[in-house]
């Protein structure tokens, strides 16, 4: 347990990597509010959480559209005290090459990953100024450094990076850090479906994928919790502005 429980709020949080991240900033002590589109998906992880011990509600949102953040964000401090912890998880994938891709698949990836970013951010540090105290933790990619078939995602995550060093600069005199996480290869649904996209078995994917990694193994959810862990903590106060690469090597 931490000495202060703090009010994170995780987007993106139903399944997969922001769901583990919720629950890990839940076992540290903290309340968590687990956002994704799907409420009642969201309450499935904040059951989980109440179960163990925690403290933990579920909201639907789509952290694109301005007013249904605002909304859920106030909702947050209501039911939970202020926010002062935000992990910018959300994201979706739409990947083709360069001249197959639609102007809405790049705006939708825009919209979740930048625009939600953005919104949330926005939002909630209006909560971390007044207390004087807050974390932002940001999701990029190794894709920020350039993958074939992935403009829109590779753009959106160079973007996050960016953004999260501009929080950074702007925020920090009010006791607010923020730092951006890029993972690598990470075992999901999200990885799932790019295996099946592209026609190979989810178990080849990853041994393929784990050949080209120095740890020789891919990446789990509970690999990208740990290092948000860290960021949301106390002790990380003097860090901030940072990306950290957690794929299991290093990256260029």
């Amino acid at each position: 347990m931490t000495m202060t429980q703090r009010i994170a709020i995780v987007t993106g949080a139903a399944r997969g990597i922001g769901a583990e991240v919720a629950r890990r900033l839940a076992s540290d002590g903290h309340a968590v509010a687990v956002l994704d589109l799907d409420e009642a998906a969201c309450q499935v992880v904040a059951d989980e959480i109440t179960a163990a011990g925690g403290r933990a509600i579920g909201v639907g949102v789509d952290v694109s559209d301005e007013e249904k953040v605002e909304a859920a964000v106030t909702r947050v401090a209501e039911e939970l005290g202020p926010p002062t912890i935000l992990v910018n998880n959300a994201g979706i994938i739409r990947d083709n090459l360069l001249f197959k891709m639609t102007v809405s698949d790049w705006d939708a990836v825009m919209g979740v990953h930048l625009r939600g970013a953005f919104l949330m951010s926005r939002e909630v540090q209006k909560y971390q100024t007044q207390e004087k105290w807050g974390r932002i933790v940001n999701l990029s990619s190794t894709s920020a450094l350039g993958n074939r078939g992935q403009a829109n995602y590779s753009a959106a995550k160079a973007g996050m990076q960016g953004f999260t060093k501009t929080l950074a600069l702007e925020l920090g005199r009010f006791g607010v850090t923020a730092n951006a996480i890029a993972p690598g290869f990470i075992a999901t649904d999200m990885t799932a479906a790019t295996a099946e996209r592209i026609g190979i078995s989810f178990e080849d994917f990853k041994t393929a994928a784990a050949k080209e990694i120095p740890v020789q193994r891919v990446g789990l959810p509970a690999d990208i919790a740990h290092t948000a862990s860290f960021f949301a903590s106390e002790g990380a106060g003097f860090v901030s502005g940072q990306v950290v690469y957690v794929a299991g090597g290093p990256k260029d």
